[in-house]
């Protein structure tokens, strides 16, 4: 869904920096062989997945929902230089894919992927979060939370993908409709959690930042 026209859109990213040139190939290569290339991040969300990482500059990222691997290699670009990102994500048939474009970017031996249910990794992973950005099935966004806050430093940020779902969040809930209930409930946990300072952004599909207090 287009919350503001496609001319706007284009203007937006034209007065933004450019896609990098690794990002502008994958971008291409999702969308002539990969099903559902609309789930890629793109070039204005994935500046902003930039900027606020280099604002940031974490140590540790964890990612849950991986795709074609062009969210995290945003991410990365303000990682400190010392610093891992950790990604999840349960498609096997991807894992190869996102490899390529890891190994040709600057960040490959700092980029750790795991497959399977994030779920059952996230408790496993001994590590403290800076930045966590969390763009995987709707229906386990709150328990992905619950996961993650408790693993989190203080000031971390948390990132939030799809929390305006197209538009759903304003409709008359379906009575089948699993992923939009949950969405509209994660939306207010966030917005009430005394943990964590929240703010619902109209980027693309609605990008939630919420930071550890």
């Amino acid at each position: 869904m287009h919350f503001i026209s496609q001319k706007l859109e284009d203007y937006i990213e034209q007065h933004s920096e450019k896609e990098p040139k690794l990002l502008a190939a994958l971008n291409k290569e999702t969308y002539q062989k990969i099903l559902l290339p609309r789930m890629l991040s793109g070039h204005f969300q994935g500046r902003v997945l930039s900027m606020l990482s280099k604002l940031i500059r974490p140590m540790n990222i964890l990612e849950i929902g991986t795709y074609t691997g062009y969210s995290a290699l945003c991410l990365c670009e303000g990682m400190h230089e010392n610093g891992q990102l950790h990604t999840i994500d349960i498609k096997e048939e991807l894992i190869d894919f996102q490899r390529k474009y890891f190994d040709k970017s600057p960040w490959e031996n700092q980029i750790v992927q795991h497959l399977g249910q994030a779920i059952a990794i996230i408790p496993n992973l001994d590590l403290k979060f800076d930045l966590v950005f969390i763009d995987a099935d709707k229906e386990n966004y709150i328990n992905y939370f619950e996961l993650i806050v408790p693993k989190m430093n203080k000031g971390g940020i948390i990132l939030s993908d799809n929390v305006l779902w197209s538009g759903k969040v304003l409709e008359p809930l379906q009575p089948n409709d699993l992923s939009t209930k949950i969405i509209m409930e994660y939306n207010q946990l966030l917005k009430n959690d005394p943990r964590v300072e929240t703010l619902l952004l109209p980027i693309r599909d609605g990008l939630m930042i919420s930071r550890i207090v």
